[in-house]
């Protein structure tokens, strides 16, 4: 059970830095972006998925946002979901995360 958990963990982290690293391509990236933004509304609400998507698919634009993410973590914030144990990870990236 153990082994599967960590799988899961892995699969789901590298999913994070393949979406971080395929972003900046500009045809690819503009059709990822466009892909996400049902996920990216419903995680940052519809103003904030509708900015950050719109970010992402410019290419100059986007591939300068994601390469600042890619160090700093999200820009536009994620709405609030009162859950403690994600509000301690917000605005982090995954490395920093991986150190606490």
């Amino acid at each position: 059970m153990t082994a599967s958990l960590t799988r899961r963990a892995m699969r789901a982290g590298g999913w994070r830095l393949a979406k971080r690293l395929i972003k900046p391509i500009p045809i690819v990236g503009s059709a990822l972006a466009i892909g996400l933004v049902g996920y990216e509304v419903k995680k940052k609400g519809l103003l904030g998925g509708a900015v950050h998507t719109g970010l992402d698919v410019l290419p100059v634009v986007g591939t300068a946002k994601g390469l600042i993410e890619l160090f700093t973590g999200d820009l536009i914030r994620d709405k609030e979901t009162g859950d403690v144990e994600d509000s301690r990870y917000r605005g982090r990236t995954v490395y920093q995360r991986r150190a606490k």
